[in-house]
């Protein structure tokens, strides 16, 4: 997966499209390919759809994002439970918005009062995607520790302002006035051009969060032209009439003067821009207003309220002031509510007013660290491969492969189940060894319609044709033909012949036999790889945010040095084929030096032998469980390596710390285990827990078929 920016708001009124949108700009300034990513829609108030940053970034930028998921829909997922396959959705978003690019730029969700449930699933798409946070925020008229506070507590939902996965914040809207006069701001409003310090240096002095963990990646200063609507934007907004159209769709309002006092007094304000709010009756103002136009001021508009209508001759006297462009509209409300209608107006930048988000997008990029966030983008922590993009991986990549998968368990209900699924959903071609009637009738009770496409082999009808292949591949072991037909009436080695006949690409099995029963056929039939010196496993641990790989914890009960270099040389292999950045450590009681004994001895010298075998892999032991796995401790125990704290591959020195350790943190941590993946053989088998779930099947049947095509070559 590409390097990514999840772009977090701190709450409502960020700015986030904008923020977001900015910074592709910014990157795309520096010669970055880009791509942006709005996994899930949101409607903003007020809007009938398409979602607006997906359409600003087709609009605007040329970008193919990918449709995002419905808000309703993903709320709907959370409901029933359905929180991994919203999540592998989302990450099926992503890749199709990602494309070819350097980087891609997620944008979250808005948190509202009414919606909490909205920064839980920012909090989930982050983790999902494996991309770093940057927080979005608002200075606005924030006092400094209470946006100290805010960005702490938002920062927290990610890790904290320390973890390495949250990058900083981009701030935006400082120097804003109060919120009551930013949307439209009125004319006596506080003025907004007072002298005010906003540089990086003076933000950092006023706000003790940003520090070198937590970086100010940005300071956006507020500026009334970037939150100018449209004159046409203010009449769709109070449903005016139209008058006189003038320049309605160019000109911009940038204040707005509510006349109640008498004209001498309210000249002043008649400037570039200004809204002239006033009593159709007040013809005084009219006249002004004319005069204003005339002497070549582009105000935004005159809007007469009441419903009252200038006399006909006052509007003949007008006319060639209006005739410059000036707008003319009629609203039905008194001025004191158009006036709370118009402070009502909502300042984002709507979806067909492309020229201002054109500046806004402008003015973001330039207040942007942009050489520090590209930077970033590529040494600020380390990829990481999160459940759901790793099961998407599996998926997308099974899909590309469709191999022929053999199910020897062929009645077996799950396993009707996933073969199913796997069929409709394009992730391989299966084939279930059962008696047909059997089968239907495990279908039928599931309510289930097996789908074209699946293959159901009888083995009472084709068992006699496998008897003489079998011999000829077992005749140094002086097989018989009875033996052969007796061994035959199991399933699995059924299977396993026509694996290594090459009828089929793959075989899964175990949902009913034992570990045993589904690896000897293999050892015996399929044999090892000529570069293989053994045979060995591996797990994928799904952890909440990454996935490891564990090796050896099926297999092989002691393996000497020269075996277990294998076994971790053969896993980092694995990791590489399924997408995983390989970090190898060699586990065992101690860390380094520090400790001696045989066991350990074991481990230090397979670590040379792995290094001098495969000196291309980032390898390192003997390393202690937590010296590995976790950041702070290596920095204690062991740091001076390259794998410690940030370990992906991790190689147990024997088949009861392995199989003791996968099953201890799959249980007590209820992490989801994929495998034993077998390494070594000629063609995959792969072996299932006898307590597996539909979903374990589906995805041990897609890294099946992945790994038929490393045999294609």
């Amino acid at each position: 997966m590409q390097n990514a920016f999840f772009l977090a708001p701190t709450g409502a009124g960020t700015g986030l499209t904008s923020v977001t949108l900015g910074l592709i700009r910014a990157m795309e300034r520096l010669g970055v390919r880009v791509a942006f990513c709005k996994p899930i829609a949101q409607i903003h108030e007020g809007d009938d759809g398409p979602e607006r940053s997906t359409l600003l970034a087709e609009q605007i930028l040329g970008m193919q994002p990918a449709q995002p998921l419905d808000l309703q829909y993903a709320q709907h997922q959370l409901t029933l439970g359905q929180k991994d396959q919203l999540m592998e959705e989302v990450i099926q978003v992503y890749q199709q918005s990602a494309s070819d690019a350097d980087l891609v730029i997620v944008e979250g969700l808005v948190p509202t009062a009414n919606e909490n449930y909205l920064s839980r699933l920012n909090i989930e798409m982050a983790k999902a995607l494996g991309a770093p946070v940057i927080l979005v925020s608002a200075k606005n008229e924030i006092r400094s520790d209470e946006l100290n506070e805010r960005l702490r507590m938002t920062a927290s939902l990610f890790g904290g302002t320390r973890s390495p996965q949250v990058l900083g914040c981009i701030l935006n809207k400082v120097g804003a006035p109060p919120r009551e006069y930013q949307s439209v701001r009125a004319s006596d409003g506080p003025d907004e051009e007072g002298p005010r310090d906003i540089s990086v240096e003076r933000i950092r002095e006023k706000l003790t969060v940003f520090d070198d963990d937590f970086l100010l990646l940005g300071a956006i200063r507020w500026e009334p032209a970037l939150v100018a609507p449209r004159t046409s934007d203010v009449a769709d907004h109070i449903g005016a009439e139209v008058l006189s159209a003038g320049d309605l769709q160019e000109r911009r309002v940038q204040s707005i003067t509510l006349c109640a006092r008498t004209m001498p007094n309210m000249l002043y304000t008649l400037r570039p821009g200004t809204l002239v709010v006033t009593p159709g009756d007040r013809e005084d103002i009219l006249l002004a207003a004319c005069m204003a136009a005339l002497n070549h001021v582009p105000l935004a508009g005159l809007l007469l309220t009441g419903d009252l209508r200038p006399h006909k001759e006052v509007l003949d006297l007008c006319r060639t002031a209006i005739a410059t462009g000036l707008p003319v509209l009629l609203t039905s409300y008194n001025t004191y509510s158009t006036a709370q209608w118009l402070n009502s107006m909502n300042n984002e930048v709507p979806v067909d007013d492309l020229p201002r988000m054109e500046r806004v997008m402008d003015a973001v990029a330039s207040a942007l660290e942009a050489e520090q966030l590209a930077r970033l983008a590529s040494i600020k922590g380390e990829r990481r491969l999160s459940p759901p993009a790793f099961r998407h991986y599996l998926i997308e990549r099974a899909r590309q492969a469709r191999k022929r998968i053999v199910l020897p368990e062929g009645d077996e209900p799950r396993t009707v189940q996933a073969a199913v699924q796997c069929q409709t959903r394009g992730i391989a071609d299966c084939v279930l060894i059962g008696h047909p009637e059997t089968v239907q009738r495990v279908a039928e009770s599931q309510g289930l319609t097996l789908p074209e496409g699946i293959e159901i082999i009888d083995p009472d009808d084709v068992r006699q044709r496998y008897i003489a292949p079998m011999v000829e591949l077992r005749k140094h072991k002086g097989l018989s033909e009875p033996m052969a037909e007796a061994q035959l009436e199991d399933s699995v080695v059924l299977a396993t012949i026509m694996l290594a006949l090459d009828e089929v690409d793959g075989l899964v099995s175990g949902a009913v036999h034992t570990t045993a029963n589904t690896i000897r056929p293999a050892l015996q039939l399929i044999k090892t790889r000529p570069d293989a010196a053994l045979v060995s496993s591996v797990f994928f641990m799904l952890l909440p945010d990454q996935v490891y790989v564990y090796g050896d914890c099926a297999v092989n009960p002691v393996p000497n040095a020269e075996e277990l270099a294998d076994i971790a040389i053969q896993s980092g292999d694995s990791a590489i084929a399924f997408g995983i950045e390989p970090r190898i450590a060699m586990i065992s009681y101690s860390t380094g030096s520090s400790g001696t004994g045989a066991d350990v001895d074991k481990v230090r010298e397979a670590t040379e032998i792995a290094r001098r075998k495969r000196p291309d892999l980032l390898l390192d032991g003997p390393l202690q469980y937590d010296a590995a796995a976790i950041a702070s401790v290596a920095k204690s125990k062991a740091p001076d390596s390259p794998v410690a704290g940030r370990a992906t591959v991790f190689i147990f020195p024997d088949l009861n710390t392995g199989n003791t350790t996968y099953k201890a943190v799959q249980r007590s941590a209820n992490v989801v285990s994929i495998g034993p993946m077998l390494q070594g053989l000629r063609k995959p088998v792969n072996d299932l827990s006898r307590g597996a779930l539909v979903e374990d099947i589906v995805y041990t049947i897609a890294l099946t078929a992945i790994q038929a095509t490393q045999n294609d070559g």
